[in-house]
């Protein structure tokens, strides 16, 4: 495993937060209302019904395999990093 290049100021944050420097601003009400939001991006309460070609749910279910993850939760993980912008269409840049 390689070791990263830290810049000066890089390593002296990592000094100050090894050495216990940084403290929690974590208080239950901002806890709260953080796991309020996770539980809220979380749920799941739509359905949706699309068609696919044979080979691509077969293809879709083998990935999901290969992850360990049901293929319907594979898809669903897919399309929620597209349209949060974590995943791109290399063919729409070219």
């Amino acid at each position: 495993m390689s070791k990263v290049k830290l810049d000066q100021e890089e390593q002296a944050i990592l000094d100050a937060f090894e050495a216990g420097e940084f403290k929690s601003v974590m208080t239950p009400a901002r806890k709260k209302a953080a796991q309020a939001a996770a539980e809220e991006t979380l749920k799941k309460d739509k359905r949706i019904n699309i068609r696919l070609s044979g080979r691509d749910l077969v293809a879709l279910q083998r990935r999901a395999a290969k992850e360990g993850v049901p293929y319907q939760t594979l898809v669903s993980s897919v399309l929620h990093k597209y349209v949060s912008g974590n995943l791109q269409d290399k063919m729409a840049n070219k």
